[in-house]
């Protein structure tokens, strides 16, 4: 009778603790988030650039409560030559409803409640010639404090400073069935919006029937689809399933499979590899992961996979393509496409406007034109020149 006691008690007891686990794991933790935030390059002269962010902090948790102990910046610049010459100094000044920024530039442990709260980052850059420069890398250092403890977290904000003009895109060159024109531009970021940026760069040199094409890259870096590794937690499946991968895959890391875990989900994930790994074995038929798993298993580009200082960041494919070239096609009339293209002739079409004859599309762009170094130019004007 005590024995049955006993086991009636341990169950409970565990049942308790399972229900405490469900509710625990539901549990929005710490979700407060800092947002990239509005820029402006203030002062943009020969020997000064000045730059304002204006970002919020929210909270997401609706009931909690989450405190910001701690908030700091630093900026990493990129030029092409030496930075010996030339200084930056950066700062940051709250901006709460109810209380005053300290004139020390401290920042004070802060609540973070319902309402948002805003903060203003400051670049002061100096030298005698800054035309060298190419981007401002800042991070946002900020700690959460609250239900699921002491988390140090990072906003990654990337400002260009350098900025082509129309005319240094001129080169056309042949291709099949068109004539294609390589646009250069300055580095997109998440700052941008590609109708604005096809205005800008494509328009001076677009005339009726041309077709404007994006690489996929550039498309999610202007959507803010991109992580840095230290933002991403290998779990155990993606610790495993990564070595299976060859060498060369986006998905041959623990951060790179669990990035596509965390969009897709782990027994997605988990069942394209059984599935992909029999159909391999036993039908000769590999490939079979990439489609069960979804488009983004193919997109996702893991460090090194693009332009600094986005070399060190994992970049996701691009979010609603197809709305993306509409939304191109209505504000310029330009038929328009996402691809991702490589040096190895292939030609990935994600998106394109109704009247684009994709085999044409295919022909123009083969040999790869806006490249895959640092050229640049991640826009393409296609102009055919006969009917395929």
């Amino acid at each position: 009778m005590i024995g049955i006691i006993f086991s009636i008690f341990v169950l409970l007891i565990l049942l308790a603790l399972l229900v405490v686990e469900v509710q625990f794991r539901r549990r929005p933790g710490n979700k407060l988030e800092l947002t990239a935030g509005d820029w402006d390059i203030t002062t943009y002269d020969p020997d000064r650039y000045f730059i304002e962010g204006e970002l919020e902090l929210i909270n997401y948790t609706k009931r909690f409560e989450i405190m910001v102990p701690e908030l700091w910046a630093d900026v990493k610049l990129l030029s092409k030559e030496s930075l010996e010459d030339i200084t930056a100094k950066v700062w940051v000044t709250p901006q709460h409803a109810d209380a005053d920024a300290r004139a020390d530039g401290y920042w004070f442990a802060y609540i973070v409640k319902r309402k948002p709260t805003r903060l203003r980052v400051s670049v002061d850059i100096r030298g005698k010639d800054l035309s060298s420069l190419q981007s401002a890398w800042i991070r946002v250092h900020y700690v959460t404090y609250g239900p699921q403890g002491r988390i140090p977290k990072l906003r990654h904000v990337i400002v260009p400073l350098k900025f082509p003009t129309v005319e240094d895109s001129h080169r056309w060159r042949p291709a099949t069935n068109a004539d294609v024109l390589p646009i250069r531009t300055h580095l997109l970021t998440h700052l941008d919006d590609p109708v604005e940026i096809v205005k800008r760069y494509v328009l001076p040199h677009a005339q009726a029937g041309d077709v404007i094409t994006i690489g996929e890259t550039p498309v999610a870096l202007m959507q803010g689809r991109f992580r840095h590794p230290t933002d991403v937690r290998p779990g155990w499946l993606a610790r495993r399933l990564c070595y299976y991968f060859m060498p060369t895959s986006s998905l041959a890391t623990a951060c790179g499979m669990q990035t596509l875990i965390d969009i897709v989900g782990p027994w997605r994930v988990l069942s394209a590899f059984l599935l992909g790994a029999l159909a391999k074995k036993f039908l000769g038929k590999p490939g079979l992961f990439y489609v069960l798993a979804g488009e983004q298993a193919r997109l996702i580009d893991d460090v090194t996979g693009t332009l600094p200082p986005y070399d060190q960041f994992i970049v996701l494919g691009p979010e609603n393509p197809q709305q993306v070239v509409n939304q191109i096609y209505q504000a310029t009339g330009l038929g328009a496409a996402i691809v991702d293209v490589n040096d190895l002739k292939a030609v990935k079409i994600l998106a394109a406007t109704p009247e684009i004859s994709l085999k044409s599309l295919e022909q123009a762009l083969v040999t790869n034109p806006a490249g895959n170094a640092d050229e640049q130019t991640p826009l393409v004007l296609i102009r055919p020149t006969s009917t395929a």
